[in-house]
């Protein structure tokens, strides 16, 4: 067993050959900088992890955050046995292994085993079925870490058995104390000797780490290690060395997981919102990431159609002119007409009305009572004049404002509702003046005719026999 199991005096060795990330990692929580809101004085992880009590949690959270560093920094501080994997190379055979000596050592020792599971969400749900018994035992203490949203990858029994916390991306100010750290480290980091790192170079490593500390050491490395020292032996890394080995700023969205769903979600959200100026960075942060800009423009022709509506017609044609420019004109160029719609959607007035009305006409199809299409409004032909089909159908244009009182449908109910907004005040005035025609319209012109009105319309359609009821 002793190959699967190493001690916390092993686990903190400094290891001269490792890596700078992996030299300076934590040791105590005085060397633990970030995460505040969860692992700061008196909150519920670090009372939990100095008192040896974590009990099985799952860290999730961007890479470069912590995660695998408070798991072993938890492992250290509750004595028991520590053992670390990754669920990409581990399959359910590996886990007997582990869960088979944990027993062992449960029973013979009375010691508890921590296991690190790195990437837990690529475990499939027999893998993760797998460790519940022994997690539900206590046999072993699993700390399952993920870049992705648990809720979405990990089984809910396995949920329901740990404690869920999410590492947030390290501010500046935290990346700047790691850099420090490693700078002034005699044993693990650069101590030992003289470099001068320009205010300029650590502005420039620290804003283009975007939060990731393992990125930030890396980048320090590779420029420390990379630089001659000046003939006085001094080490000088200057803006342009650090430019040089972080060139360009990652952009941390994978189009596949959950990032995608939510930088989507802040695009959508901040067009209908009214901010253009977000919503244009967030639709300009998936393209650098490159995701196809034809999502990105569908999204524009649903939210012309959902949020801005009626309110303004002229947003939906011009994202539909936007969609069929992405289509034509394809990246690079195609983020400029995006860009234009987005705007455009972004300033414009909002009304969800005719997104309302569709929804509640569609619930009225599905459990309201059946209505069957009037007979003065059902297609007149040769074949089914005989059965009066469109017999009383009143033409609108024969009439003033080129409108006529008659049913349209049986049953009525209001859906479409618009709003004193943007072009719907004055659709808002149509209808209330079609309302007041038919409010004093004569009786008998609502569609349940007077015998009058009923011959008034017969001799219409003699008058105009030609013409298409279906109009």
């Amino acid at each position: 067993m002793s190959d699967l199991f190493f001690s916390e005096s092993q686990s903190v060795k400094t290891n001269a050959s490792a890596p700078l990330a992996a030299r300076m990692a934590p040791r105590t929580f005085d060397e633990f900088y970030g995460q505040e809101d969860i692992f700061g004085p008196g909150k519920l992880l670090r009372r939990a992890v100095e008192a040896g009590r974590l009990g099985s949690a799952i860290f999730f959270g961007p890479p470069g955050t912590g995660k695998t560093a408070a798991a072993k920094l938890a492992a250290s501080l509750s004595d028991s046995a520590f053992v670390e994997t990754n669920a990409v190379t581990c399959g359910v055979a590996d886990i007997r292994k582990i869960v088979s000596s944990a027993k062992l050592l449960l029973s013979s020792k009375n010691r508890r085993t921590t296991l690190l599971l790195d990437e837990i969400h690529h475990f499939n749900r027999t893998q993760q079925d797998a460790l519940l018994p022994d997690v539900e035992r206590g046999v072993i203490t699993l700390v399952g870490l993920t870049t992705e949203n648990p809720y979405f990858y990990i089984n809910p029994a396995l949920i329901s058995r740990a404690n869920v916390f999410e590492f947030k991306r390290l501010r500046a100010a935290d990346l700047g104390k790691i850099l420090s750290a490693a700078m002034s480290d005699k044993d693990r980091g650069y101590g030992l000797k003289t470099i001068e790192l320009a205010a300029a170079a650590a502005s420039h490593l620290t804003d283009y780490s975007a939060g990731d500390a393992r990125r930030l050491l890396n980048a320090l490395e590779l420029a420390v290690e990379t630089t001659p020292p000046r003939k006085d032996g001094v080490i000088v890394v200057d803006l342009a060395a650090a430019s040089e080995v972080i060139q360009k700023k990652p952009v941390l969205y994978d189009k596949s997981a959950d990032a995608h769903y939510d930088h989507a979600s802040a695009f959508i959200k901040s067009m209908r919102g009214s901010d253009p100026d977000a919503a244009i960075y967030w639709m300009s942060k998936m393209l650098s990431a490159g995701e196809d800009p034809r999502f990105l423009a569908r999204r524009v022709v649903i939210l012309a159609a959902e949020d801005v509506g009626t309110a303004d017609p002229q947003a939906l044609v011009l994202a539909v002119a936007a969609l069929n420019a992405v289509e034509f004109v394809g990246m690079p160029e195609a983020r400029i007409p995006l860009a234009e719609a987005v705007a455009y959607v972004s300033t414009a007035p909002k009304s969800n009305a005719a997104y309302l009305a569709v929804e509640a006409a569609m619930s009225e199809v599905a459990r309201g009572p059946e209505r069957d299409v009037p007979i003065h409004l059902k297609d007149s032909t040769a074949d089914s004049d005989a059965l009066g089909h469109g017999l009383g159908y009143k033409y609108p244009h024969d009439f003033p404002h080129g409108f006529v009182t008659q049913e349209y449908m049986p049953v009525p109910k209001k859906f479409y509702d618009p709003k004193e907004t943007g072009f719907e005040r004055e659709i808002k005035k149509r209808i209330d003046f079609w309302n007041n025609l038919r409010k004093n319209a004569p009786a008998g012109t609502d569609g349940k005719k007077s015998s009058e009105a009923a011959d008034k319309s017969v001799n219409d359609d003699e008058k105009y026999p030609k013409k298409k009821n279906s109009r």
